[in-house]
């Protein structure tokens, strides 16, 4: 609920306005009854031509006056609306973007995605209820009041009749949220389950997995049916109550108004403005009605975008607020100055220290322990890292994202053209692009695309084949000339002609800078100025890529790859070969 009216409180101009407009024209909804009341006594009962003609043009007037605010209304509430579609999207972006590569580690794909996509408009339809829903709860009052002058027992009818009718609608409502938290639950954990099938649909296909999935999935499918028959069930009792009983309450009133007046309680023109009233009056209460029923569903939606927006820098041990305050503009005050330069890092969980200005090397026994390595130095999990003795955890989230960059050989690339995904919104020339793209040893990737750096590529650069990406990838990381670069097996779908090539351009690219390098190329670890052998989540020895083969069998074996040792033990050699 919080959320929600921070939503209205970022715009209260536009807010009152819509409130005004809706009570005018909800007010406005019930003159008319009063005027025809009026034509009735007046002019036709009196045969009062003259009377007739000036009421009639009244309630011509009062029309046109009715449609005018009807339709301000409804652009001042479709605007609402939109500004609060736009600004949850906005918030929610900025944030995912900030929290990065944690998200996945503690939500679905398919949850951001419909929280992403109909959470953020249901939330915005319940601000229907501050133009509207004001209006409405004001001509309650106003019809209230008129037919008190009218009959006091009328008025009464009025007063408890309608907190009647919320009191039938409620346990309803309070079964639709509780259905609707389950059903939106289950369709997110579906729609992450379809992502991450369509995303291994090849693998799938090879391991002969994909008809066990696909009756997996169908299975799941039909328990988000049975669920969403159950929340159907719930709403259809609540749309035929907004009718069924508005409209039966129009019934009682217009029943004993009618017996009042053939008693001569009130007028012929009493009745049928009574008439009138109690019709205008199903027109508040159905506003009133389905705006609750907005608002259970808001809730359930705000709920699940809330609970996307507390996965903050906390969770990765740094110092955050939750939403709105977990986009911080300034130095939260328990936060470290970064060391002013280029520094070591130091990992106490695996022992390692990566020496600054240096090509660190790192083969890992386990993908799984060198992966949980990266994240601790990219601080992307909550771990004792320092950095120039400073611990990472306390330095501000912005700056280390800035300064330490960790690319994986899988990171998404999104759509644009081949330029724009290399430049990474910065200001970058193509000199610049054209040097990584060397250090990647992707120019022939350039080269063979129709338009060069202005070809159009996809999301995920399906176009491009597995070793074409993820040169791309490599040559986006290095553009990005980060103060400390952590690359996790940034040549695993390439040939060992284009690795070797790699090898020696990445050195040369990344001198004088930090750069971690997770792979277990001996290619790449000959290049290395250390080399640490990563074994059971701990470093185990340390040295030279020769040293490591000639005193440490754990390595040797790692590195082999069916190579003797000989060819292990010259790098150089090899890739002059193969130049």
């Amino acid at each position: 609920m919080r959320y929600l009216w921070w939503l209205v409180r970022r715009q209260p101009g536009r807010v009152l306005r819509g409130s005004l407009l809706g009570t005018a024209w909800m007010i406005g909804l019930s003159a008319r009854p009063y005027l025809i009341a009026r034509a009735v006594d007046d002019g036709l009962r009196a045969r009062d031509t003259r009377a007739l003609a000036l009421w009639v043009a009244a309630i011509v007037v009062a029309g046109v006056a009715l449609s005018y605010l009807g339709i301000m209304r409804h652009r001042t509430m479709t605007f609402i609306r939109e500004d609060a579609k736009a600004r949850s999207a906005e918030v929610l972006l900025r944030h995912l973007s900030r929290v990065g590569a944690v998200l996945p580690r503690r939500v679905g794909a398919g949850e951001v995605s419909t929280v992403g996509g109909s959470d953020i408009d249901w939330t915005a339809q319940v601000l229907t209820l501050t133009g509207p829903g004001v209006g409405a709860v004001v001509a309650y009052g106003v019809i209230a009041v008129v037919l008190w002058s009218i009959s006091p027992l009328l008025a009464l009818c009025v007063l408890v009749g309608v907190p009647v009718v919320g009191l039938v609608v409620g346990p309803l409502l309070r079964r639709l949220e509780r259905a609707e938290s389950v059903y939106r639950g289950q369709q997110g954990a579906l729609t992450a389950r379809s992502g991450d099938i369509v995303a291994g649909l090849r693998v799938l296909a090879g391991v002969g997995g994909r008809d066990l999935f696909a009756r997996r999935y169908a299975a799941r499918s039909q328990e988000l049916r049975a669920e969403g028959y159950r929340v159907g069930a719930v709403n259809s009792w609540i749309d035929a109550a907004t009718v069924a009983i508005p409209g039966l309450f129009l019934a009682a009133v217009v029943w004993l108004t009618a017996r009042m007046a053939v008693t001569g309680d009130v007028t012929i023109g009493e009745l049928v403005a009574v008439y009138g009233y109690v019709a205008t009056l199903i027109v508040p209460v159905w506003f009133l009605l389905e705006g609750s029923h907005q608002l259970i569903r808001g809730r359930v939606a705000a709920r699940r975008i809330v609970d996307l927006m507390n996965v903050t820098a906390d969770d990765v041990g740094g110092p955050g607020r939750r939403w709105p305050g977990s986009l911080p503009e300034a130095r939260h005050p328990d936060q470290l100055a970064a060391p002013e330069g280029p520094a070591d890092l130091h990992d106490p969980v695996a022992g390692l220290t990566v020496r600054a200005g240096q090509l660190t090397g790192v083969a890992a026994d386990d993908p799984a322990a060198a992966v949980a390595l990266a994240d601790r130095l990219g601080r992307y999990v909550a771990s004792g890292v320092s950095w120039g003795g400073v611990p990472l955890t306390g330095i501000a989230l912005d700056e280390v994202r800035a300064r330490i960059l960790v690319a994986d050989h899988d990171a998404y690339l999104f759509a644009g053209t081949l330029r724009d995904i290399l430049r990474a919104g910065a200001d970058a020339d193509d000199e610049r692009i054209r040097v990584a793209l060397r250090a990647a040893s992707a120019e022939d990737v350039v080269d063979a695309l129709p338009a060069g750096l202005d070809t159009p590529i996809d999301a995920r650069a399906r176009t491009l084949s597995g070793g074409q990406r993820q040169r791309i990838r490599l040559a986006r990381a290095l553009r990005g000339e980060p103060e400390v670069l952590i690359l996790v097996d940034p040549t695993s779908a390439v040939d060992a002609h284009t690795e070797a090539r790699i090898a020696e351009r990445l050195r040369a690219a990344r001198a004088g800078r930090t750069t971690v390098l997770i792979a277990t190329s001996p290619l790449l670890l000959g290049r290395a100025d250390l080399v640490a052998h990563l074994s059971a989540g701990r470093i185990t020895a340390t040295g030279s890529h020769a040293d490591l083969l000639d005193r440490d069998p754990g390595y040797r074996h790692l590195v082999a790859r069916g190579s003797d040792d000989a060819d292990l033990e010259q790098p150089a050699e090899t890739e002059e070969a193969y130049r």
